[in-house]
């Protein structure tokens, strides 16, 4: 009998915060993601494939999922769907046979942190697989289903803050581009929990003078919309994300993806926002987690499925965490949040802003740091990703990707004025920051006709050490613990934060002038693709 090979990166500490309670039933049936090998390696930077051609070329191969799939039925297990572009299958079984499958034992554990999320499976150790599966199986997701992300995103009641903005007048300060509006783009939001209700939305974005824009909800493995329950909790989230993305891009059309909050549900609400038809111009991600406290085998599967998303011409945008340059652990090290830390996510970082909504100028902005407790924007260097080529030449020498890669304002001091289950509040954190830059690239796609894909080896481009970056405004003040801000790149604010209209230009070049030399935009504004006005009351 052939013995059971390992899988890489699939080991798992055991949980010093949590009491095992007992075992699961070895009869309960439960629900697993895995991940199989590409038919062919996907290059670092394949331009933008169509669905078909991405699938045929760089999804699973046809006679891997058979012989997977041909191995689980023998061994008591089904396959509920397959997505050979995305390279997942879905299976369902008893937690006796999954657990003999893939060499693990599934305990029930309770974790004693105050707010935790009671009772879920846990595993110690590493997975094995039957030979029918090596090779072909690169991450066995879901077994293990502990809450793997949390939201970055802090509130404060409105009436305890004496400076805040609408996501419009941010639009006007940081100068998103004239005559957009999001019109014919797509924007994906991740959620893991929460929900909205259509009257909040309808209340919220009527008092900004805006239509409602059109929002749906997408449930993945069994997550769901669930509104209403509490708005200091998961539903803040949800409905700061699409406030501020339906705020600064009002005619862009916002799917949210609601799955639960593990490895697997978190991966696969990804994977299917990514492969959705139409394909998104922006994902939004505002969870997260320190690199740590991901297996590598779940780090490794979810940064192929953000690289499939650049490859498909999806910008994805990623929170870069709340709790400074320690990411919220106690070791005394720095640590970057994940998946902010993948090279396929664009880092959005977090700033203190003090400036007049109402015409946009500055008085001063500065690192976000509110000190112990207060919370501070992530930021610095990973462990578990090497430093991309673009971005080599724009720091001074690391060992790692540098987060975050751009910034916007973070502080729930001079934060986002929302409306949650029909509470007017203030919110910050870098979760605002996500969808800021997701409405931002949705209304560049919209100027340029164009999906921008990877946003970072355009925006880095000519970039270098301690020297602004154009289409940036540069925040130099201020530290996040272990990093301090600087000329240029830094480990802070990334780039710094946005200049929409200067940036959109840097994006799409210099415009060709006109055969008549007539219709030129003028101050080179970027006019729509089909050259009409948008209404000046939709725009920020």
């Amino acid at each position: 009998m052939t013995s059971p090979h390992q899988l890489p990166g699939s080991h798992r500490v055991a949980l010093s915060h949590c009491m095992t309670i007992g075992a699961p039933s070895p009869d309960d049936v439960i629900e697993i993601t895995l991940v199989l090998r590409r038919k062919n390696p996907l290059p670092d930077r394949p331009g933008r494939l169509d669905k078909e051609t991405f699938a045929a070329t760089y999804g699973a191969d046809p006679a891997d999922v058979q012989a997977v799939t041909e191995a689980l039925k023998a061994a008591g297990a089904a396959v509920l769907s397959t997505d050979l572009a995305s390279r997942r299958l879905r299976v369902a079984g008893p937690v006796g046979v999954l657990s003999a499958l893939f060499g693990t034992h599934l305990s029930l554990v309770r974790d004693a942190t105050p707010g935790a999320a009671g009772m879920f499976r846990a595993r110690t150790g590493g997975l094995t697989l039957p030979a029918a599966l090596h090779e072909r199986v690169t991450a066995v997701l879901g077994l293990d289903d502990r809450p793997q992300a949390r939201a970055h995103f802090r509130a404060v009641p409105a009436a305890r803050t004496g400076l805040s903005y609408t996501p419009v007048e941010l639009g006007r300060i940081y100068n998103f581009p004239p005559g957009t509006d999001g019109t014919g783009r797509t924007i994906a939001i991740i959620e893991l929990g929460g929900g909205f209700a259509q009257s909040d939305l309808d209340t919220y974005f009527s008092g900004l003078g805006l239509e409602t824009p059109a929002v749906r909800a997408v449930g993945v493995d069994g997550g769901r919309n669930v509104a209403g329950r509490d708005p200091n909790g998961a539903d803040g989230e949800v409905l700061l994300d699409i406030e501020v993305a339906g705020a600064l891009a009002p005619k862009a059309e916002i799917v949210v993806y609601f799955a639960p909050n593990t490895d697997a549900g978190f991966l696969d609400a990804v994977a299917t926002a990514a492969h959705a038809d139409p394909t998104p111009d922006a994902i939004s991600i505002s969870w997260g987690a320190p690199e740590s406290q991901w297996t590598a085998q779940a780090r490794g599967a979810f940064d192929e499925a953000l690289a499939d998303a650049s490859a498909l011409g999806v910008t994805v945008t990623a929170a870069a965490g709340d709790n400074g340059s320690s990411d919220g652990l106690s070791d005394r090290k720095s640590h970057v949040d994940f998946p902010a830390a993948s090279p396929h996510a664009l880092a959005c970082g977090g700033t203190r802003l003090v400036a007049d909504g109402a015409t946009g100028e500055v008085s001063s902005e500065t690192v976000w740091n509110n000190g112990l407790g207060g919370g501070a924007t992530g930021g610095g260097v990973s462990t578990g990703f090497p430093q991309p080529d673009w971005q080599v030449p724009a720091t001074e020498p690391v060992d790692g990707r540098g987060v975050p890669d751009v910034a916007g304002n973070a502080d729930p001091q001079t934060g986002y004025r929302v409306l949650v289950d029909g509470t007017p509040m203030v919110i910050g954190g870098t979760s605002a920051v996500s969808p800021l830059w997701a409405a931002l690239i949705a209304r560049m796609n919209q100027a340029t006709g164009q999906p921008l894909g990877l946003a970072q080896p355009p925006l880095y481009d000519q970039v270098v050490a301690a020297v602004p970056a154009p289409g940036f405004r540069d925040i130099v003040t201020g530290n996040n613990g272990a990093y301090q801000a600087g000329p240029g790149w830094d480990a802070c604010t990334g780039l710094g934060v946005p200049d929409g209209a200067t940036l959109l230009l840097k994006l799409a070049g210099p415009p060709a002038p006109p055969p008549d030399g007539d219709d030129v935009p003028p101050d080179g504004a970027a006019m729509p693709p089909d050259g009409t006005d948008v209404p000046p009351d939709k725009v920020t």
